[in-house]
């Protein structure tokens, strides 16, 4: 008769979870290989030939993503964490408000320029197979005015001005920013820093005025910090529940 083999309690979880660690790294590679595939073949890229650049046929591919929809929200995901790692710092760090503003519209505009076809691919939503529930760029947007009102917010109460405009107006400036940058990516007709330079321009002569209508005038070009400087993070899209009817800025 054969010997019993005892088995740890918990080599089934173990090897569960080398499992999904395994799957796991399997879709970051055909992440990966997607984003090479938009490069060689554009926004309108095919399943066909994401699978050829990573190396796998369909039916590979489909093992590990559900259908087309899922694979195209792991990509879009993978856009987000890329802007928002870049957009952090360049909020964050410190300066003068005239560096500020640049380095964040300079931030986003030298992402989408980098990788254009990436950023076509997520807006345009046409690799998508079945609606999806989550509009990628739209929750870009939110995650990245939110945070600005904060900020926004933040610095005009430090001033004793009224913050609850903070909101609307870090939500139209973020939707100039990108509106701009969807014109540029297609005209290509100025450099990328003559347009951060025209943007921040115009999101510092908005700032100047909401501070001038309220008796207050600073230098752009001289630091401005908070004391204490409250730590900033990336403030995620509240739901409506969450919101209720109170739409103020809030620190």
């Amino acid at each position: 008769m054969g010997r019993a083999v005892k088995r740890s309690p918990d080599g089934g979880d173990a090897r569960r979870e080398r499992w999904r660690a395994h799957r796991e790294a399997r879709r970051e590679e055909f992440v990966d290989a997607t984003i090479r595939a938009l490069t060689k073949h554009g926004p309108e890229v095919g399943m066909d030939e994401i699978a050829a650049e990573a190396g796998v046929t369909k039916p590979v591919l489909y093992r590990h993503f559900a259908d087309k929809s899922d694979l195209y929200l792991a990509v879009g995901q993978r856009g987000t964490d890329l802007l928002m790692n870049r957009l952090k710092p360049a909020l964050v760090d410190e300066g003068t408000p005239y560096e500020r503003i640049y380095r964040a519209v300079d931030s986003y505009l030298a992402t989408i320029e980098e990788f254009p076809e990436l950023y076509h691919f997520v807006v345009r939503r046409s690799f998508t197979d079945k609606p999806v529930e989550t509009d990628i760029a739209t929750e870009d947007k939110r995650i990245i005015a939110n945070t600005l009102a904060r900020l926004l917010g933040d610095y005009l109460r430090a001033f004793d001005m009224d913050s609850g405009g903070a909101e609307p107006w870090a939500h139209a400036a973020v939707g100039m920013v990108q509106s701009a940058g969807d014109w540029w990516l297609e005209r290509q007709s100025m450099t990328r820093q003559s347009l951060s330079d025209y943007l921040t321009k115009i999101i510092w002569f908005a700032v100047d005025g909401l501070l001038r209508s309220g008796g207050i005038t600073i230098d752009p070009q001289v630091p401005l910090s908070l004391q204490p400087n409250p730590p900033l993070r990336l403030v995620q899209p509240k739901t409506p529940e969450e919101t209720g009817d109170d739409r103020r800025a809030r620190g």
